[in-house]
């Protein structure tokens, strides 16, 4: 079923920031990644139990980018091309939300190297992510920077809206995207892990990602 909740101080938002993997993309980059060195399973198994807030953000991105220490940077422009696909309904839902005068900001647990182009690709005014740390064209197996968690996603959104937090919108799946979703004048779960679903004032499981123009815009 989806739901979408609507609050009326809410609308028309001024701000939309989204979550990048499984959520505008159909993939997890990380695992995406991982499959390039046989460990597609086990790196995704822990990403799973990440999003489901099961485990520290930080310290499972600490571990599965470790194993992936030596892996040809260049891989990621494969992925990009043949793997990496915009969710139904993401390039138009930023379109439309950009015509209607919303800034509209990608902010990702991900990587620079996929959340850029990715963000291009789709129209978004700002990405945030994280930094992969590569030596010699290969991943050092660590991230550049602090670490882009909950935390962060949460101070973007609230940098971003300024004093009208009432009027922005947040939309992701996993546990990671909780906080921002929370602080968001509202948060919106798409396809989410059952405790992200449980705690977001909107919900959309079904239908294109286009579909919340409708909800979030007004009709003419």
């Amino acid at each position: 079923m989806d739901i979408l909740a609507q609050r009326a101080a809410c609308f028309p938002p001024k701000l939309f920031v989204a979550d990048m993997d499984s959520t505008m993309i159909g993939q997890e980059c990380i695992d995406e990644l991982a499959a390039e060195v046989g460990l597609k399973d086990k790196v995704a198994a822990i990403t799973e139990r990440a999003m489901r807030g099961e485990l520290d953000f930080a310290e499972a991105l600490r571990e599965r980018l470790a194993l992936l220490e030596g892996l040809e940077v260049s891989v990621i422009d494969r992925l990009l091309f043949n793997r990496i696909t915009p969710n139904p309904g993401a390039r138009e839902l930023i379109e439309g939300l950009k015509a209607a005068g919303v800034r509209c900001v990608l902010v990702s647990g991900g990587f620079t190297h996929f959340a850029k182009p990715i963000g291009e690709l789709l129209g978004f005014d700002r990405v945030v992510a994280n930094r992969l740390g590569v030596v010699d064209g290969k991943l050092t197996g660590k991230v550049e920077g602090d670490i882009v968690d909950a935390d962060t996603k949460r101070r973007v959104l609230l940098e971003e809206a300024g004093d009208e937090v009432e009027r922005s919108v947040a939309i992701g799946d996993g546990a990671n995207d909780l906080k921002m979703m929370e602080v968001a004048g509202l948060g919106i779960a798409y396809r989410a892990k059952p405790k992200v679903a449980a705690q977001a004032d909107a919900r959309l499981n079904h239908a294109s990602l286009d579909s919340l123009l409708v909800a979030l815009l007004p009709r003419a």
